[in-house]
């Protein structure tokens, strides 16, 4: 079966990485070859992904497969819900104000700190002794 039409994007939080394409369907989402249901387990991870479809009504017109990689189950919903959000953005561009303002589009910075060394982590530093 040959797929022309297919919107293909990258989204990416923390050290997770989502490569999405969304091709012509009916909503069904595939994610690692696995089902949506027995992949993202908690609910609020898969309403999450979905987000970008439902806020700008194309939640019944695409079929999602993800590939998705590193991180853990939370940074990997964020960043399959960034690539859907982009992926929407190339198939039609005047998505991008509803996009936008839902916030979809913004790419999550936060990441783990760093271990100092010296310190017993990031921030916690080893008792203090005066004496």
């Amino acid at each position: 079966m040959a797929e022309s039409i297919r919107y293909m994007a990258t989204g990416r939080r923390k050290t997770a990485v989502a490569r999405v394409i969304l091709l012509p369907g009916e909503g069904k989402v595939v994610v690692n070859g696995r089902r949506f249901e027995d992949y993202f387990l908690e609910e609020g991870l898969r309403v999450a992904v979905r987000k970008p479809l439902v806020a700008t009504e194309n939640a019944d017109k695409f079929d999602i497969r993800v590939n998705v990689f590193g991180g853990g189950m939370h940074g990997q919903a964020d960043a399959a819900k960034l690539g859907v959000a982009r992926a929407l953005l190339i198939y039609n561009a005047e998505l991008r104000p509803q996009l936008r303002k839902g916030g979809f589009l913004t790419r999550d910075p936060r990441a783990k700190e760093r271990k100092k060394y010296g310190q017993k982590g990031a921030r916690k530093r080893f008792q203090f002794s005066k004496r």
